[in-house]
């Protein structure tokens, strides 16, 4: 089963990569792991984070399926960078005043940001081609923000916004209807 959500994995990485993104440009950054070494400490880090959350049961919660998982896929927006297309949606009437006015800002075991709307749509774009492409081929899935946030944490992929699906086959897919335990 850990071959075919492999299979799988490299899959989603290329209808991310394929997907549509503003202005054709591409400043994502994908990244697939399967090691199982890297898995369990992606999932010990989500541990170790669980604590200092707001939502401490969810961490624990997502830190379980990542331990499961076979592979997780992640995407991310490379650097900073507006579509150029003027839109608004920053808050700001240009990109050009977006870019001047924003102070970056970081978020342990979170994002920098804030960044444009249109490149945030590009990362949605690619994560949707992503699980619709595993679905097609009944592999277990969930788009998750937490892995996303721990493999950047960790270094295991050079973005800004991270976020992940983790993917495997199961009797029943963990990632949906999975408890959630009360602290």
């Amino acid at each position: 089963m850990k071959e075919a959500s492999l299979m799988t994995a490299q899959l989603m990485a290329a209808a991310m990569r394929t997907a549509p993104k503003a202005g054709g440009k591409d400043f994502l950054e994908i990244v697939v792991i399967s090691d199982d070494v890297e898995l369990q400490r992606l999932s010990n880090h989500m541990l170790s984070y669980a604590p200092d959350s707001t939502n401490e049961a969810y961490w624990r919660r997502d830190a379980a399926n990542i331990a499961a998982t076979h592979a997780v896929v992640l995407v991310g927006l490379k650097r900073f960078t507006t579509a150029g297309y003027d839109c608004g949606g920053c808050g700001y009437p240009t990109c050009a005043e977006f870019s001047a006015a924003r102070q970056e800002q970081v978020k342990e075991m979170g994002y920098t940001g804030p960044h444009c709307i249109m490149r945030m749509m590009d990362i949605g774009a690619a994560l949707a081609s992503a699980a619709k492409t595993a679905s097609l081929l009944n592999i277990d899935n969930r788009v998750q923000q937490r892995v996303g946030a721990a493999a950047r944490a960790l270094g295991l992929i050079d973005a800004d916004v991270v976020m992940g699906i983790p993917i495997g086959v199961f009797g029943k897919n963990i990632f949906f209807d999975r408890p959630t335990a009360k602290h």
